[in-house]
Order: C-alpha cells, then structure tokens, then sequence
C-alpha cells in the first residue's frame, strides 16, 4: 500500500473536492528550446548548401518534431500534493507513509545524489534543476528509503507536505 504505485491516483468521487496544496510540472527550461531552435537552424543551413530546399526543409521539420516531442515529454512530469498524497512523476504515496520532508540546497542535492546516494531511492530528478526535497519513508514495508524530488520551489514542496500529513 505504502510502496510506488505506477497507475495514476484514483479520480475523487462525487460528493469530494479535490484540494491541491501544491502542483508543479518539471518542463524544461527557455535555454533547452534556444538552444534547440539554434541547432536547427544550422542543420537546415548545412542541409541547404548539400541538397535542394525541399529535401533541406524537410528533414529540419522533421527534427523539429522529434525535438519538440522529446521536450514535450521530457518536461511532463508532474509533481503534487492533494488529497492525502504526494505524486511525483509516475508515482504516488498517501502521506501516512511520508516522514518530516526537508528542502535540500544545490550542494545536498548534488551529494545525495552522488556520494550520500542510496540505490533503493526513488528519484524524479532533472539536470536543470538544482535543488530538491528529499522526503523519508516510514514505510516497513517499503524498501525505498526516501524519495528524492528535484524541484524549483523545494521550500513550498516541503511545506505542502507537511501540511498534508498534519491534516491526515
């Protein structure tokens, strides 16, 4: 019960309102499509000086596609707090589950992902985001020492959470 559950949560029911503490997707940031947009730019200028414009614009187009689509994806993960659970990615955990959460600076993060690192950890993490919370399971059941969640408002995270498991 306590351990990730790869489906998405349950819909609430009629008569319930979903309350959400805390929402936040992980996209990717303005300098990943600039940088993007610029090397699509010089493969189409390659492409136009090797074969016709048609065959040029085309394979730029198609790129494109590809490189949105992997950004688009990349970028979806969703972190939340509602309704008695944290969802992180594809996963998900009632709170009864969850220990004090806390707010990790850029040099935690980096160790806990390196030298503190555990195998059993459940990570949502992304390169472009420095900070994260790191949020202990109290689980017996449960292997996964802790959950570790990059995210762009860890202070906010960490508060929703325990606000969370106050109220449950």
């Amino acid at each position: 019960m306590g351990q990730r559950e790869h489906q998405p949560p349950p819909a609430p029911s009629a008569g319930t309102h979903r309350e959400r503490s805390y929402y936040e997707r992980l996209s990717v940031p303005l300098r990943w499509w600039a940088l993007a947009t610029m090397f699509l730019v010089s493969v189409l200028l390659a492409f136009l000086v090797a074969v016709p414009a048609s065959v040029a614009f085309a394979v730029t187009a198609g790129l494109a596609l590809l490189v949105a689509a992997v950004f688009l994806g990349y970028g979806s993960a969703v972190i939340e707090v509602a309704d008695g659970r944290l969802r992180a990615g594809s996963a998900h955990i009632e709170v009864d589950f969850l220990a004090d959460p806390v707010a990790l600076s850029p040099e935690d993060t980096r160790a806990t992902l390196g030298v503190r690192a555990d195998a059993r950890a459940f990570l949502v993490v992304r390169p472009y985001l420095r900070r994260s919370v790191k949020v202990t399971l109290r689980d017996p059941a449960d292997p996964t020492p802790y959950w570790l969640i990059n995210t762009r408002r860890p202070d906010s995270l960490a508060a929703a959470i325990r606000a969370e498991i106050k109220q449950n």
